[in-house]
């Protein structure tokens, strides 16, 4: 594991999984997490891949897959944007937390706890 900074953009990289799916994943929680603003500029390709000491070609398919999921998006000759969508991030942030109830469910289920069970422990967590 490895921390690399790209502007105000901090990201930690594990090299035995593919680069640009944890990039995607990192800003995914960035902005789901409110950390992005909304409607800003990434830094250019060639810039984002110096700075973090990878490939062109990955920040390329990062970006690429952030615009396929309406995260961020293309402007000729301006570079790429982070979506000014409000709702587009509360989708996000929803289907993040859905995602992270749906196997917390589950582990529990595993192990045999019961939802009331589960109720009362979620109930006493301190949420600070």
């Amino acid at each position: 594991m490895e921390t690399r900074v790209v502007g105000s953009y901090r990201f930690i990289l594990d090299f035995s999984q593919p680069i640009y799916e944890q990039l995607v994943q990192q800003f995914r929680q960035m902005l789901a997490k409110g950390e992005i603003e909304l409607g800003s500029k990434l830094p250019s390709v060639r810039d984002f891949a110096v700075q973090m000491k990878i490939n062109p070609s990955t920040v390329v398919r990062t970006y690429q897959e952030l615009e396929r999921d309406g995260l961020c998006e293309k402007r000729r000759g301006q570079g790429t944007f982070i979506t000014s969508s409000a709702s587009q991030v509360s989708e996000l942030r929803k289907e993040i937390a859905e995602g992270a109830l749906g196997s917390f469910v589950r582990t529990l289920q595993i192990l045999g706890v019961t939802r009331e069970e589960a109720q009362k422990m979620i109930a006493e967590v301190d949420w600070k």
